[in-house]
């Protein structure tokens, strides 16, 4: 069903960039503007300047980081500091990270996956989206015409890593190796021989797959497609793909962390209905006033899959709490009733359907603009409401992988920022040209 190809990758020049380490960075959506003037300053050639560039205070219609990325991209292969692959390639990758005690490492495959619009069900969605990026993301699409970093799709069918379906590599010597600064190691094997290429693309050929982190970037992708068609309908399709990492399900290292909630802006009424309402629904658990973040964390981990639990931080000068449903057939009977028993299933929505739709009338994509702020990081959200700038904090379980492909199955998109894959293939390891 989905169409996957190999595709001849812009990588740098090893022969000039020697430690690819210092040029890479994670997609742009999880960059901070602190880590965005970091990456600027880590080296000259540092992807950041294609992938997330800087806004200026004289910037104007003709003069901005869109294209100034446009410039920067030329210039960069003119000098040979990006070269073209001699070949259509696959990109298989290693993501090694630490994790808990120990490490983890899941196989991933970086290709050029055929746009398809989401009603073929060939590429079938997992979130509701936020709008905000996607003109950021065209912006940089017509100036630049490449794909800097690959979104994220999972896929059925396999039991184990994608590792499995490229026997012929060599694990101990990668064609090239990069680590963030989170201590992720990145190994890269590029795979462009006949026999594990028609491979690939046969095993690809009837499998249907999930968008696990970018869609923004995806339906930017559909909507450039159809202006590139508009423009020149005779040019060739290259705009008709886009550069994806594809991970199996049931890869043992496939690992999805929770993004938690911060609720801002609230009015005392507001206040007080969710203390009202939380203590009518749910069994509110008061941990001990000494009690840690870590605390909360693995009462969280405990639970599992066994029932619904959420945390809760706040509202000032309230500590840590758990959440349990005191009755959780009523609080599902509570959720849209055309939502599908899987999506009804997800604490994400229960959280969502009950506490901010219903106790706190936070109902549509402007309320939630103005009062739901997202983030994989706990003390991050802590200190937000520590500091005044927010009222209450929700900390989420893990969605499985397995949830996330039941959902879209059944035609329905979890809320959004509901899952975290971790990690992300960084931004500068290869390039997708569109050109």
């Amino acid at each position: 069903m989905a169409d996957v190809r190999p595709f001849r990758g812009l990588r740098y020049d090893l022969g000039q960039i020697e430690d690819l380490s210092l040029v890479i960075t994670p997609p742009y959506d999880v960059i901070s503007p602190e880590q965005q003037e970091a990456y600027y300053g880590r080296h000259p050639f540092n992807i950041i300047r294609l992938e997330f560039g800087q806004d200026t205070p004289h910037d104007d219609a003709s003069n901005n980081k869109y294209s100034r990325a446009a410039q920067v991209f030329a210039d960069w292969m003119q000098k040979g500091i990006l070269l073209r692959e001699s070949r259509p390639a696959f990109y298989l990758t290693e993501h090694r990270f630490p994790f808990l005690d120990g490490h983890r490492s899941y196989w991933g495959l970086i290709a050029a996956v055929r746009l398809e619009p989401f009603e073929t069900g060939r590429i079938r969605p997992t979130e509701v989206i936020m709008k905000g990026p996607a003109a950021d993301r065209m912006n940089l699409l017509r100036a630049c015409r490449a794909n800097f970093s690959p979104i994220m799709g999972i896929f059925n069918g396999m039991d184990g890593s994608l590792r499995e379906l490229v026997p012929e590599i060599d694990p101990h010597r990668p064609s090239f190796t990069a680590s963030d600064d989170a201590g992720v190691t990145f190994n890269v094997w590029v795979v462009s021989e006949e026999a594990p290429v028609d491979r690939i693309c046969r095993f690809f050929s009837d499998r249907t797959l999930y968008i696990a982190d970018g869609h923004h970037r995806y339906t930017t992708a559909l909507a450039f497609r159809e202006e590139v068609r508009a423009e020149r309908p005779s040019l060739d399709d290259s705009s008709g793909f886009l550069m994806m990492t594809l991970i199996s399900s049931g890869d043992p290292g496939l690992t999805l962390l929770p993004t938690h909630r911060v609720l801002k802006g609230l009015s005392s009424e507001q206040v007080s209905r969710l203390k009202e309402g939380l203590r009518r629904y749910f069994e509110v658990q008061e941990l001990p006033a000494a009690a840690s973040l870590e605390r909360l964390k693995a009462a969280l981990s405990r639970s599992g899959k066994a029932a619904p639990m959420f945390g809760m931080y706040g509202p000032r000068p309230g500590g840590y709490r758990l959440l349990v449903p005191r009755d959780l057939s009523l609080l599902r009977a509570m959720l849209p009733p055309e939502k599908p028993p899987a999506w009804k299933d997800l604490d994400v929505s229960l959280l969502h359907g009950v506490v901010f739709r219903y106790l706190l009338d936070i109902s549509g994509p402007e309320e939630e603009k103005e009062h739901i702020e997202y983030s994989p990081n706990e003390a991050e959200i802590v200190s937000r409401v520590d500091s005044g700038k927010a009222e209450v904090a929700f900390f989420l379980k893990p969605v499985a992988v397995a949830s996330v492909i039941a959902v879209a199955d059944a035609g329905e998109r979890m809320p959004p920022k509901s899952t975290y894959f971790y990690p992300k293939t960084p931004a500068g390891l290869v390039i997708n040209p569109l050109f």
